[in-house]
């Protein structure tokens, strides 16, 4: 807060103090050698917790009323403040949620409904450390983890020579040493462990005791308490340990605490021992200067390795300071101000999105050198390519009144990035693919992670170990267990066939049944029993607990969206578009000499052999008045009484904040616009009939999904466009050559 002062004002509105005066008031105090005020309101002590609130809210307003403050930034640490000041309007509100206090003993009941309502209410969340990020992450469009941060330079003069403090002088041998508050989160066995394994050492237990009676402490001659000391004072008390201790329980307090303590302790040049804190073991347990001890035996055997590190800093401390070296206050500071600074701005009002130009259906003037048919990624790669690089003259067309084709995405009425056609997420392999789109977009990281609804749980799909676990309160903890354990599951099928076949012979017919039977009938309309195996190549299983569902090199989201790629992509002069128009009213023998289709292949030729099969889908999007719908973008609903598939919460794809989410239930049908060919022999075949007509047209191409009757990823339809556009170019040139 001191940082913030610099710029803003900053007022620290602390909990209610009782008083005997006979009416609430406001005391003001200043913190030394800042601009932070600290406002310390006074209430009746006899008043019911009703009077207080309504009186807390009344001072907080007089507050505001006597700074003539407008609007303010609401800032909380706890969500106890939150109902005092929830009819104030704000310029934004930050929950800085620093630890899970409903777990904290004597945590008042109502905090938990207070904090759904204020992450609800919140424009920004930040969180002390990874781990409550992970517990929390999926209950807000804008949270943010910020592990602890340290002072450099005030724990740095522990190293140089800084006295030791007064107190410590009289303590005899190695001093072990302990600051903070002293309450249920430490493991008070584990303190008394340690005097009783080591009576040579001395620990030193700095901080005030909470939530703890005197007789609850443990007692020894070793064990010295001096209470709470000022922050000023802690580099004094560093300076004169050996080693710097971390005893703390591993209970529901403790879950997800990121200690400050640990960056200090080694700002301070001190080795450190601690019990394993999941968020110390996550970011400090690979150094040499921190050891993790999960008993007493184990916490002695460290407090030992500790004491010689203390002996040898040079061997350890330069890892050390490497792994500070990024974790000032300064830069916490200028993280979370960009952060604030974003979520005010958010709340101005904005200029509209700029828009593509209208659909051109004025006169035409042929010729044209190549007309393109259909305005999805193989088209509008093609148009490019050959406008950009050949130099042609391009009619582009799409029977929709946009580009894109099922990659298209636009703000709906609440002003929230969707996909019109359901998620599309791009991930690659190809480096040429990648460095081809990224002319026309920057990039926005984002892996894909897919939950499978279970009646009331939720798995991570592809099955791995997690899915697992959790589906039969399993504990398996290596890829060989899993491996084990799908072996035993698997039946033999020989020869594999069809879908059903690759499934049961890897994962066996429970498992089949619970996430795929289900699901497969509704997504295709036939039962796994009746497709081609290679629909079920793309559901792998694996054996560790990776929840990605893809493992491409390259995944991310365009930044500003699909659209605005496309757009990009077919921002050419010597591109005409024409939207919202058919095929059949577009060509003509002179409209051009060249003809690229990637619309229906079967469609082209008046479905001469009969109508190819495809699977459809239709999307009932919605917006909700809420931040978050679901934990990850895309849940699946194998059963089969669910009508849908899946629901998609866009927000998590596209990182937009906003304080309403929308979402899309997905439901396959069997009539509507083509989305998925029909994997199934005599489909096949009926494909080469037309793809052999196809081979015979001289002056048309026939590419991308419709085109070819395949399903093919985004970045596989790209792949296939430029390779097209090579084909293309190198029969020009051929032809060329042979005139000649």
């Amino acid at each position: 807060m001191q940082r913030f002062a610099g710029n803003r004002r900053v007022f620290f509105f602390e909990e209610y103090i009782p008083t005997d005066h006979h009416l609430p008031y406001l005391e003001y105090h200043a913190f030394d050698g800042t601009e932070v005020v600290a406002v310390r309101p006074r209430v009746p002590h006899w008043w019911n917790e009703a009077d207080r609130e309504t009186a807390l809210a009344r001072l907080f307003d007089m507050l505001l009323k006597l700074n003539r403050i407008s609007k303010p930034v609401l800032w909380f640490y706890t969500p106890m403040m939150f109902g005092m000041v929830r009819h104030v309007e704000p310029s934004a509100v930050v929950y800085d949620c620093m630890d899970e206090l409903a777990n904290f003993r004597f945590a008042p009941p109502q905090l938990q409904a207070l904090e759904a309502e204020l992450i609800e209410r919140a424009d920004v969340v930040f969180t002390g450390g990874q781990s409550l990020y992970e517990a929390k992450h999926h209950r807000h469009d804008n949270i943010h983890p910020f592990p602890s941060s340290v002072d450099l330079d005030h724990f740095g003069k522990a190293r140089s020579g800084l006295p030791a403090a007064p107190d410590l002088a009289a303590i005899p041998g190695r001093l072990l040493g302990y600051y903070g508050v002293i309450d249920e989160r430490l493991d008070l066995d584990l303190i008394a462990s340690i005097a009783a394994a080591r009576p040579d050492w001395s620990l030193v237990m700095v901080g005030p005791v909470a939530k703890l009676r005197a007789e609850d402490l443990p007692r020894a001659p070793n064990i010295h308490y001096l209470g709470a000391r000022p922050y000023e004072d802690l580099p004094a008390y560093l300076a004169g340990w050996d080693v710097a201790l971390m005893p703390f329980a591993i209970n529901e307090a403790t879950r997800f605490i990121s200690p400050t303590k640990t960056p200090e302790y080694l700002a301070a040049g001190k080795p450190v021992v601690s019990t394993p804190v999941a968020d110390v073991v996550r970011s400090y347990g690979d150094l040499a200067g921190v050891c993790i001890g999960g008993d007493a035996a184990a916490f002695v055997a460290g407090c030992e390795d500790a004491l010689h590190l203390a002996d040898k800093p040079a061997e350890w401390l330069p890892e050390v300071d490497a792994k500070l070296a990024g974790g000032s206050w300064d830069a916490t500071f200028q993280r979370m101000d960009a952060l604030l600074t974003e979520a005010v701005d958010r709340q101005k009002p904005g200029l509209p999105p700029p828009s593509f130009p209208a659909p051109l259906v004025g006169a035409r003037r042929p010729p044209y050198d190549v007309l393109v048919v259909g305005a999805g990624f193989a088209g509008s790669v093609l148009a490019e390519r050959l406008a950009a690089d050949a130099g042609k003259r391009v009619l582009l067309c799409d029977r929709r009144p946009h580009v894109g084709g099922n990659a298209y995405d636009h703000l709906d009425e609440a002003g929230i990035l969707v996909h019109r056609y359901g998620p599309h997420i791009f991930h690659s392999n190809s480096e040429a693919v990648v460095a081809y789109l990224s002319r026309f977009t920057e990039w926005r990281p984002y892996e894909h992670r897919v939950l499978v609804a279970l009646g009331e749980r939720l798995l991570p799909m592809p099955i791995n170990r997690t899915t697992i676990n959790r589906l039969y309160d399993m504990d398996l903890s290596s890829e060989a267990e899993m491996r084990a354990f799908l072996i035993s599951r698997a039946e033999t099928i020989d020869p594999i066939r069809t879908s059903r076949d690759v499934v049961v012979s890897q994962v066996g017919e429970e498992l089949y049944r619970l996430f795929f039977e289900g699901y497969t009938r509704k997504q295709w309309g036939l039962d796994a029993s009746q497709l081609d195996k290679s629909v079920a190549a793309r559901l792998p299983t694996r054996e560790t607990v990776d929840d990605r569902y893809f493992l491409d090199r390259f995944q991310a989201m365009p930044l500003n969206g699909y659209t605005r790629l496309f757009e990009n992509m077919l921002d050419h002069d010597r591109i005409r578009i024409e939207l919202g128009v058919d095929y059949q009213d577009v060509k003509s023998p002179t409209i051009a000499t060249h003809t690229i289709f990637t619309g229906p292949i079967d469609e082209y030729f008046g479905h001469r052999f009969g109508a190819l099969p495809y699977r459809s889908l239709a999307f009932r999007h919605e917006t909700l008045d809420r931040r978050r719908f679901q934990p990850v973008a895309v849940v699946n609903y194998p059963d089969a009484a669910v009508p849908y598939t899946r629901t998609t919460e866009y927000k998590h794809l596209t990182g937009q904040v906003h304080r309403k989410t929308s979402i899309s239930y997905e439901t396959p049908q069997a009539d509507g616009d083509p989305y998925y060919p029909i994997p199934r022999p005599e489909n096949e075949a009926l494909y080469r009939r037309y793809a052999d007509l196809a081979a015979e047209c001289r002056d048309v191409t026939f590419a991308g999904r419709l085109g070819t009757y395949r399903y093919y990823n985004m970045d596989q339809v790209v792949g296939q466009a430029l390779a097209t556009y090579r084909r293309l170019t190198q029969t020009v040139r051929e032809a060329a050559a042979v005139e000649a």
